[in-house]
C-alpha cells in the first residue's frame, strides 16, 4: 500500500531518476537512509520498473513518428504469439497495446524516414500470415511529451 510519502517520492523519481537519497531525503523531509529504503522497497515491489534515458528521437535520425494499427485476419492463439514475436524482433517498434475496436494492435514506432516506414508496414507486417489490414498515421507534432503518470 502507498502511503502520500512514497507518492511524493515516486513523483520527484519521475522529473529525475538521478535524485540520491540525500536529495530525495531532504526534499521529502526524511533521513537521507528513511528515503533509501523507501526507494529500495518500492524498487523491490515494482511500483519502479526501471531507470532509463528519454532521448531525442530527432537528434538520433529517427525523423517520422507514427502510429500503425493493424487488423488481424485470425485470432488464433499461435498467430497472435507469432505476431507478437514478430514485434519484439522490430526496433522501430517502440511499444505496442492490443486494442478493443476495429484494430487489433496499435503500435508506435520511430523511423529514419517515410521509405524505411513504408518496409516496415510493407515488408515486415504486412506479410505476416495474420494481418488483414495495417493504417498509419504520421505524427506532425507532439505537443506534450510522455509525462509522468499521475499519482
Amino acid at each position: 500500500m502507498l502511503d502520500s510519502m512514497d507518492r511524493r517520492l515516486l513523483g520527484l523519481l519521475q522529473q529525475n531518476a538521478h535524485l540520491t537519497a540525500n536529495e530525495l531525503g531532504e526534499a521529502l523531509n526524511l533521513s537521507a537512509s528513511q528515503a533509501g529504503r523507501r526507494r529500495q522497497r518500492l524498487e523491490a515491489e515494482g511500483y519502479i520498473r526501471a531507470y532509463a534515458a528519454k532521448l531525442d528521437a530527432a537528434r538520433l535520425g529517427l525523423g517520422v513518428q507514427a502510429f500503425v494499427q493493424v487488423q488481424m485476419a485470425s485470432q488464433r492463439p499461435e498467430d497472435a504469439q507469432s505476431f507478437a514475436r514478430l514485434l519484439t524482433t522490430q526496433p522501430e517498434v517502440v511499444s505496442t497495446w492490443t486494442l478493443t475496436g476495429d484494430a487489433d494492435y496499435l503500435l508506435r514506432v520511430y523511423c529514419a524516414d517515410l521509405a524505411a516506414l513504408n518496409r516496415l508496414i510493407h515488408e515486415v507486417l504486412l506479410p505476416h500470415r495474420a494481418v488483414a489490414r495495417v493504417q498509419s498515421q504520421i505524427v506532425m507534432d507532439q505537443l506534450k511529451h510522455d509525462a509522468p503518470l499521475p499519482l
